[in-house]
């Protein structure tokens, strides 16, 4: 102190302390001038003692007057040094930096002005001290007086222009400090370190792309800021990066993808926009790095296939499609279970779009890895189930498609099917609106006569009787009316001709016969006349009710479509089809007079040749049943074989298996009934059946059955 006091005069230091600017500038001058003197004659430590006064005597001193002197005083005695500077820099610069903490705003400004006066002299040498100059600047970018942070940013921009010219700054230093700045919200320090990024950047001799992962977190999150200019900025800075990628032969793409990740799913459109986009680019320049990551990039890119907004839609599609044409194998990290499980969750997302392409991936996968998938079957066979009872048509194809791949297997098929009548009889809605695409959909995609058996195996030993006799009049509907079971229906048509037509017919029978409708249907079809004739013979009072005249006013109209156009064609040669005729008068029968299907059903039979009508059904009783087989081939060399598969059938057999399922049947609707129910006349039954079966044909087939046990294909009949 002795040593400062002896060099500098007491009025120099008077007015160093002054109010006044201009006494507190000369005193500055002074002090330079006394300073550049001591460095010429080498006197470092009486330079040091003059150092030591300013900043214990005045920049520490609690008078704001003393601090700004001070500082001036600090920046003057580094321009006297000159080139000697660099020695003396760890007393001037610590001291100026504390002042930027200073509660006087004026004291921060002239910190401010002061370490601009050093940088200007030290330049290179400033570098050492470069984290905590950037740590204070960062703090001054967002002072709250105007003057200071104009003052900080012509500092700034010194600085920057040292840094770019310096070939002492530590990047690898720096990007810490960087990294724990990003997460700040602050407006204006954002953009005072997307402006450092920015010149870093291009700054040739600088890797900050090897940084990026470091803060490309926060770039992104700037891109929802509220601040038009500072989303802009970030967004050029991110363009950049983005740029230097497609052109560097070596990028973590790793690190960078769990970031984009994160992102893609931002509630801020902009930022699930860039981070889609580049994750696009990764997919297309990542290669075997991203394999890992397949799974996360995944579960970004779904979810944004039903973006609200069009770019980001379109971006993620082109993604996806990028991504499942690229033909990993396990071997390479490829995660098969992971991607599964993210195809599984994307099932129950709420836009359709994003589930049709999770089962793409699903079916993707098991046809390029199914051994693999398989040994994942427990985890999403279940999703995979539920998906069936999805509002959309397109998922449920899809998602039968899928089960058709799977189902490639028996056990899974049995499962399948098995689920598929459990579904049904829970949710009577499912099986009503989707029962139809769901059956014709997998007759298509698998055999339609492995399917048909299977559904007549399970439903053969359903214990819920209601439900099981509403399945099969739903399978009997699809196999009488939909397109794509033409060849089975041809199948049946055989079977009294053919082995695999009787083998088929047999297994269908077992659980065709719930229902005495759907029964005489399959006889119809199988050309099986004259035990259509013995089960509508064996019919009892109790099963003719409402239900049944249903089924049946829906068959009598069916005969008149083109799926029976051979049975209408036999009724021309009333001789060889003498069974056929009496099936039909028996129908007839059992309808009220005034129904519209008991009209319909007269006029065919009106067309029918006359001239020996009579006597046929007179003597129909009494004729061989296997005349029918006569009736249907002509080829005397196949009649043994026809008999014998005739015999095969064993119809008095099925008769009685038919009328132990109606015993049943009758059984559990008479449990059914209520005690107020016994009470009502067999009169006014009958005017229910009456009117019910009366109501006009355009109707739809739901208000033509109260109890709704009728389960109609809408639009089939056409076919």
């Amino acid at each position: 102190m002795a040593d400062a006091l002896s060099v500098i005069p007491a009025a120099v230091l008077r007015n160093l302390a002054d109010k006044l600017y201009e006494k507190r500038k000369n005193a500055a001058l002074e002090i330079e001038g006394i300073v550049k003197q001591l460095t010429l004659a080498g006197e470092h430590d009486k330079i040091a003692a003059v150092i030591k006064l300013l900043t214990t005597e005045f920049t520490s001193s609690s008078q704001a007057n003393h601090r700004k002197g001070g500082l001036i005083g600090l920046a003057a005695a580094t321009v006297g040094l000159a080139t000697e500077a660099s020695q003396h820099l760890e007393q001037i610069v610590p001291p100026v930096l504390n002042s930027f903490l200073d509660q006087d705003s004026r004291v921060r400004f002239y910190a401010c002005e002061a370490l601009y006066n050093i940088a200007k002299v030290v330049r290179g040498d400033f570098i050492i001290f470069f984290n905590k100059i950037f740590d204070a600047l960062c703090k001054l970018s967002a002072d709250s007086d105007a003057n200071v942070q104009s003052a900080a940013h012509l500092l700034d921009r010194l600085v920057k222009d040292i840094v770019t010219e310096s070939d002492q700054f530590s990047i690898e230093e720096f990007i810490p400090l960087l990294r724990e700045r990003m997460n700040v919200l602050n407006p204006y320090v954002r953009q005072f370190l997307v402006g450092w990024i920015t010149v870093l950047d291009s700054v040739p001799d600088i890797d900050m792309l090897g940084f990026l992962p470091d803060f490309l977190d926060g770039l992104f999150n700037m891109l929802s800021d509220s601040s038009h200019e500072i989303r802009q900025q970030a967004d050029c800075a991110l363009s950049e990066f983005l740029q230097e990628i497609k052109n560097s032969p070596n990028v973590d793409y790793g690190r960078m993808a769990e970031i984009l990740v994160q992102r893609a799913g931002s509630p801020d459109e902009f930022t699930r926009l860039t981070a889609i986009t580049w994750i696009n680019e990764f997919v297309k320049l990542g290669g075997d790095q991203l394999v890992p990551y397949y799974a996360d990039i995944l579960g970004a890119i779904l979810p944004c296939i039903s973006d609200k907004e069009e770019k980001i839609r379109v971006v993620a599609r082109e993604t996806n499609e990028e991504l499942r044409a690229i033909r990993a194998v396990p071997a390479e990290g490829f995660d098969i279970g992971a991607i599964l499980s993210i195809a599984r969750r994307e099932l129950t997302n709420e836009w359709e779009a994003t589930r049709i392409e999770a089962l793409h991936w699903i079916a993707t996968l098991l046809a390029r890895h199914r051994t693999e998938v398989i040994s994942y079957l427990n985890e999403i066979f279940g999703s995979l189930l539920s998906a069936l009872s999805d509002p959309s048509d397109e998922v449920v194809l899809l998602v039968l498609e899928v089960h058709a791949c799977i189902a490639k297997d028996d056990q899974h098929f049995r499962h399948l099917v098995i689920y598929l009548v459990h579904n049904f009889c829970n949710d009577r809605m499912l099986l009503e609106k989707r029962g139809a695409l769901i059956v014709r959909r997998l007759c298509v995609l698998l055999d339609a006569e492995r399917v048909y058996r299977e559904f007549s195996t399970i439903l053969e030993g359903e214990d819920d009787l209601d439900f099981a006799s509403t399945m099969v009049q739903a399978l009997n509907l699809i196999l009488l009316t939909s397109t794509e079971l033409a060849e089975l229906r041809a199948l049946l048509k055989q079977s009294l001709v053919n082995s695999s037509g009787k083998d088929l017919f047999v297994s269908l029978y077992s659980s065709w016969c719930h229902s005495s409708m759907a029964t005489i249907s399959l006889c119809l079809l199988a050309q099986a006349y004259h035990h259509a004739s013995s089960v509508i013979q064996s019919l009892g009072e109790e099963d003719i009710n409402v239900k049944f005249l249903v089924q049946l006013d829906k068959l009598i109209r069916l005969l008149e479509t083109p799926i029976f156009a051979y049975l209408r064609l036999q009724l021309l040669e009333p001789g060889k089809h003498t069974w056929l005729l009496k099936t039909l008068y028996g129908l007839l029968m059992l309808l009220p007079q005034q129904s519209a299907a008991f009209k319909i059903l007269r006029t065919r039979l009106k067309t029918v040749p006359s001239s020996s009508l009579s006597n046929e059904l007179k003597h129909t009783s009494s004729g061989s049943s296997y005349s029918q087989i006569l009736q249907i081939t002509e080829d005397s060399n196949r009649n043994k074989d026809a008999a014998n598969i005739y015999n095969a059938i064993n119809f008095p057999s099925r008769l009685q298996q038919f009328g132990h399922m109606q015993n049943r049947h009758r059984i559990h609707a008479k449990t059914q009934l209520q005690p107020h129910n016994s009470t009502s006349s067999t009169w006014s039954q009958e005017m229910q059946i009456s009117e019910e079966s009366s109501l006009p044909s355009h109707l739809p087939d739901s208000s033509r059955s109260p109890s709704g046990s009728y389960w109609s294909i809408p639009g089939q009949l056409q076919h």
